[in-house]
């Protein structure tokens, strides 16, 4: 889990991808193949505990001496595909994006130099034996990024009312809100964003988080799982608000009114979606 996330829990989004046992070389295949069988497999809870088990020590171990043999398990089309949690990579991506997010005295009190100068030489090291690592997740905090919807459709969302505790000690469960869907289909939207985009407007932000976001994917197999979670915003938002959640249509209706040269039509989309996200990302200066 990343370390600017582990620190603002439980308020994160996550994309995952999950990709079938075919796409991993032994032993590693195998590894996940009895993994996948097991009774009782961790979920984001059990993930996100660890995270901060690792920051309690002083000083705070913000990347993990070993990386996790842990992954989120799926289906898709009868077939097991999972998504290696990889939480040591994670965590030296995290600490790369840290730097101008706090200032410094802050950042020094919550990350020590010496700690954060050990870390960076280990993360240097590992890389020149792995050049091709990459997560398998991606994070953001008090936000899911607006270019994240644009790989989904409206009928990819599934969405789960929570559950009171009954009062006996049994506990309740928060909502659930996420989008999943085919990689293939997944790639369709990106580049039908980009094509209508670049047809439209000068390049900016929304083109050049899209085509990061294309690369990352190509990195993946063909018949892997693409799945858009918001994980712990939906404690920092309410019930209503999550069920009438439809981020990713506004993004398509915006996607296609540039398609049917309507800028104004788009514009307008474009702008209720950042406002509706805006005011969850204030959330966060809250008292």
């Amino acid at each position: 889990m990343s370390v600017a996330s582990s620190l603002l829990v439980p308020y994160a989004s996550y994309l995952r991808v999950y990709e079938p046992l075919a796409a991993f070389p032994e032993p590693e295949r195998t590894h996940w193949a009895r993994y996948a069988r097991r009774p009782r497999i961790p979920g984001a809870q059990d993930e996100l505990r660890r995270s901060l088990a690792d920051l309690l020590p002083t000083p705070p171990v913000p990347v993990p001496v070993h990386e996790s043999a842990e992954a989120f398990v799926a289906h898709l089309d009868g077939v097991v595909v999972i998504c290696p949690w990889r939480t040591r990579l994670r965590g030296w991506l995290a600490l790369q994006e840290l730097d101008g997010q706090f200032p410094g005295p802050v950042l020094d009190a919550m990350l020590p130099p010496v700690v954060r100068v050990q870390v960076a030489s280990d993360y240097e090291r590992w890389l020149g034996r792995n050049p091709d690592a990459r997560p398998w997740i991606r994070t953001a905090v008090w936000h899911v990024p607006l270019r994240w919807f644009a790989l989904f459709g409206d009928e990819d969302r599934q969405y789960e009312p929570g559950e009171r505790g009954d009062g006996a000690g049994a506990a309740g469960r928060a909502p659930v809100l996420r989008y999943r869907t085919t990689m293939a289909q997944a790639r369709r939207r990106l580049a039908r964003a980009l094509r209508a985009l670049r047809e439209s407007i000068d390049d900016g932000p929304m083109t050049e988080g899209l085509i990061e976001v294309g690369r990352w994917l190509e990195e993946f197999h063909p018949r892997a799982l693409v799945e858009l979670d918001f994980g712990g915003l939906v404690h920092a938002v309410t019930e209503e608000w999550l069920a009438d959640d439809r981020s990713a249509a506004q993004m398509a209706e915006g996607i296609a009114a540039l398609r049917a040269g309507d800028g104004e039509g788009a514009s307008e989309a474009y702008g209720r979606l950042a406002e509706r996200w805006r005011t969850v990302r204030e959330l966060r200066f809250a008292n």
